[in-house]
């Protein structure tokens, strides 16, 4: 499978009417009363007398517990769910600005800008200063360079990374300051 693809999650399989081969259970109503142990079959019938579903909540338990419900209905809600919390999740997300040890001081500005609206909207930053040929003779210039983008973010960043040589590349990792409008409280 190629890197860039993700895996999709596992799947979580949810026993309901005819699946549940167990003989007893403990059955739950659509109100959350406990109606008590009793034969899956008299549950199931209890449940299609209802114009619903019977649907295993807690597999593990002895004996399992069944709650009478319209599954189609759950399983919306629980998309519903998972999607709110993907939609939320990007407070992690690593936003990557390259630079070059030559970079003029416009471009830079530039950079900046984007790194400080970064941080304001809450991202993390990666800061990447890539080597071309003979400029890896003068790796002063990008240490140079990568402190002086960490002195303009003083005060909307935490280093994360100080400055590293990796390969032709020097990056340093930055997150929000807490308290500020992006940071974390």
């Amino acid at each position: 499978m190629p890197p860039n693809r993700r895996r999709p999650p596992p799947r979580t399989f949810i026993r309901t009417n005819e699946k549940i081969r167990i003989p007893e259970i403990r059955c739950v109503d659509p109100e959350g009363n406990q109606i008590g142990v009793m034969a899956t079959q008299q549950a199931l019938a209890l449940a299609r007398e209802r114009g619903l579903d019977l649907v295993e909540i807690a597999p593990r338990a002895r004996p399992p517990v069944c709650r009478i419900m319209d599954f189609g209905k759950y399983k919306y809600e629980l998309s519903r769910k998972q999607r709110q919390a993907r939609k939320h999740q990007h407070a992690g997300t690593l936003k990557e600005v390259k630079f070059h040890v030559n970079v003029e001081e416009h471009d830079y500005q530039t950079k900046l800008r984007h790194i400080h609206e970064f941080l304001e909207k809450g991202y993390k930053i990666k800061a990447s200063l890539f080597f071309r040929g003979r400029e890896n003779w003068h790796q002063d210039l990008g240490y140079e360079l990568m402190n002086r983008v960490v002195k303009d973010c003083e005060g909307l960043a935490i280093v994360d990374m100080a400055p590293r040589k990796v390969g032709r590349t020097i990056a340093v990792i930055m997150s929000p300051r807490p308290g500020k409008p992006g940071g974390k409280n």
